[in-house]
């Protein structure tokens, strides 16, 4: 049996679709000790019950014609870390282990997005900067193991973030470095020098494993598996081949392996990324819960292809691929009847994800455009989901919110039902709207005309307004 070679922090469904899937794959088509040991920061259940069947699980893809599914044995063992992270910190020394792979969601990492350096203020980086020793959060694990390395003389291992952040790998080192910094100095100047973070662009719809994932899998495995998991048939993972101290042949499981990640980073954040957060805005204020119910309203569905060709316009050719192409391609996959993926588990964490799914994008055309219309749809959108999480349920408000602003959000709401008046409180959260939106009267309009049409209209009239405009 292959021994680790890969410390993976953030073993959840995504990593055990993704991720440990093409590695298996790997492994089966080249070989190589490059197994997986899967670290979760908070939760210990996956943890438990990973262990407990040897860390071998099921992952069972849902086919238009069927669900499918196959034994993924590419974990070696589980560790939390919540429980204790000296295990962890030691499989992060063991000079076996090259690579380090990241999946903790973008709210996890505590590095402002424009300086590129850490906030001092996260939870987890604030104590992990007063224990350095004795680390909870991501950025405090991997500055202990790489510290770690450099004591012991051996070399680094290579950071890849697998998280829908742009330019993950640039972030995250640049977040590494300055959190080194604020400690060591020395070691900051060595990671710098010797460590490489390789940007990477993953891609595989993923939903919250239900009751019906468990029966599934004992039906079609003859086996009970507390970690089994569902997934979509469509996969990609393309890396940014920079691996100084080796890799698994990924690239016999179909990952694409490139110089440059950024085009294909920018193609699915803004045309499937920003889609998901389109419908699930929409769907949270028109009660669709998941995706597929979005998708066979036939006016939402014309809704998100205008969505994705006002996407694609933004974005420069890239060689290979046809923007339509994978429009098309993205539409029949929401479409999937068999993908359970509810609007609430993607509606989470606006204020980390609009940023690079719709500003961004939204900046990059002519102001007075048509096409920014979906845009400021969505925004309008997300902020009419928070006023209305808010108004439901006021004490419990920023657990229904589930966003790492929640209590900025609730003050900034405090009161306030008119449209203008929420766009001018929600719009002045800082350091989240580029100054080019918070100082254009087209796209303030615009986003207020469609909050008005969604508070007083609802979703549907709001979508098939925007598809006839």
């Amino acid at each position: 049996m292959a021994t680790a070679g890969i410390v993976h922090i953030g073993i959840g469904a995504f990593h055990r679709a993704h991720q440990a899937v093409y590695t298996d794959l790997a492994m089966q088509a080249k070989g190589g000790n490059w197994r997986i040991i899967g670290v979760s920061l908070r939760s210990t259940d996956i943890v438990d019950a990973l262990n407990a069947q040897d860390c071998a699980f099921t992952v069972i893809e849902r086919h238009p014609d069927g669900p499918k599914a196959r034994r993924i044995t590419s974990l070696s063992k589980a560790i939390a870390a919540s429980r204790d992270v000296a295990p962890v910190l030691d499989a992060l020394a063991d000079p076996e282990i090259r690579i380090v792979t990241i999946t903790v969601t973008e709210k996890a990492y505590g590095i402002d997005r424009v300086s590129g350096t850490v906030q001092a203020e996260h939870p987890a980086v604030k104590h992990d900067l007063a224990y350095p020793a004795t680390p909870t959060g991501l950025l405090g694990i991997l500055v202990a193991g790489l510290k770690r390395r450099k004591q012991a003389g051996i070399r680094p291992f290579t950071i890849v973030s697998c998280d829908n952040l742009p330019s993950n790998g640039v972030l995250l080192r640049n977040g590494v470095i300055d959190f080194a910094k604020r400690s060591d100095p020395d070691l900051a100047g060595w990671i710098k020098d010797n460590v490489s973070f390789p940007s990477t662009m993953v891609d595989r719809i993923t939903p919250a494993a239900t009751a019906t994932t468990l029966s599934d899998a004992r039906r079609l495995t003859g086996m009970d598996d507390p970690a089994a998991i569902e997934t979509e048939p469509f996969s990609q993972w393309v890396i940014e081949d920079d691996f100084p101290d080796g890799r698994p042949a990924w690239e016999e499981a179909g990952v694409i392996l490139v110089h440059d990640v950024e085009p294909y980073e920018l193609m699915k954040l803004r045309m499937l990324n920003g889609s998901h957060s389109l419908i699930a805005y929409l769907g949270q204020v028109g009660d669709y819960r998941y995706v597929r119910d979005a998708m066979a309203n036939e006016a939402f569905s014309q809704l998100v292809a205008q969505h994705m060709e006002n996407a694609a316009a933004t974005m420069a050719p890239l060689a290979g691929i046809d923007f339509s192409n994978y429009g098309a391609e993205l539409v029949a996959r929401f479409r999937n009847p068999e993908i359970a993926h509810e609007t609430r588990q993607i509606a989470m964490d606006g204020t980390e994800k609009l940023p690079q799914r719709i500003f961004a994008p939204a900046c990059d055309l002519p102001q007075d455009s048509k096409k920014i219309g979906t845009f400021a749809l969505c925004f309008a959108a997300w902020m009419a989901v928070m006023r209305q999480r808010v108004n439901t349920a006021p004490d419990a408000a920023a657990e229904l919110l589930n966003d790492p602003r929640a209590d900025e959000i609730i003050e900034a709401l405090a009161g306030y039902q008119d449209a203008a008046d929420i766009y001018e409180n929600l719009a002045k959260l800082p350091g989240w709207m580029p100054r080019q939106l918070q100082d254009s009267p087209f796209w303030r309009e615009a986003v207020i005309e469609r909050l008005a049409m969604l508070l007083s209209d609802g979703a549907d009239a709001a979508i098939t307004h925007e598809i006839n405009a």
